[in-house]
């Protein structure tokens, strides 16, 4: 390569590889990476972490702050089994409350109506294993919420 050619092609690298296009484009795939990598979502009645979300299972950590409920919902695609790990639960399937605690578990089928509430003064954790077709948040018909998510 002779140095004329060297040099048209430094002065081309240069206008399209620029230190502020560079950074730029940076930032925008971290950006990407993380939010195709978030394992925490805060909701107003606790948070959940991601453990697995696998093509045929996810699983999720969940926890639930004293006296805060999750939204009466179903799910079309998926079913759930519930696993406590700590605290006080009370589980509304299908219009039945089903007291629980620590080493306790509840099957939730798919389409069933189900929520979650902590009536405890500590922090309530559980494991929700799903198996079904589909895991997305999408799939969450609602038809109580104390947060106005209906």
């Amino acid at each position: 390569m002779s140095e004329l050619d060297r040099t048209k092609c430094r002065r081309w690298v240069a206008e399209r590889f620029s230190a502020e296009r560079m950074v730029d484009e940076y930032i925008g795939v971290y950006e990407n990476i993380l939010a195709k990598t978030k394992r925490e979502d805060h909701r107003p009645w606790g948070y959940y972490v991601i453990l697995t979300d696998k093509p045929d299972h996810k699983i999720k950590r969940i926890v639930v702050y004293p006296g805060q409920r999750l939204s009466l919902q179903r799910h079309q695609y998926r079913a759930e089994h519930w696993h406590i790990i700590c605290g006080q639960a009370l589980v509304t399937r299908d219009g039945d409350d089903i007291e629980l605690k620590s080493g306790q578990t509840v099957d939730l089928p798919q389409g069933a109506w189900h929520r979650m509430m902590n009536p405890g003064k500590e922090n309530l954790v559980f494991v929700e294993i799903q198996s079904g077709s589909y895991f997305g948040e999408d799939d969450i018909q609602r038809v109580e919420d104390d947060y106005g998510r209906v």
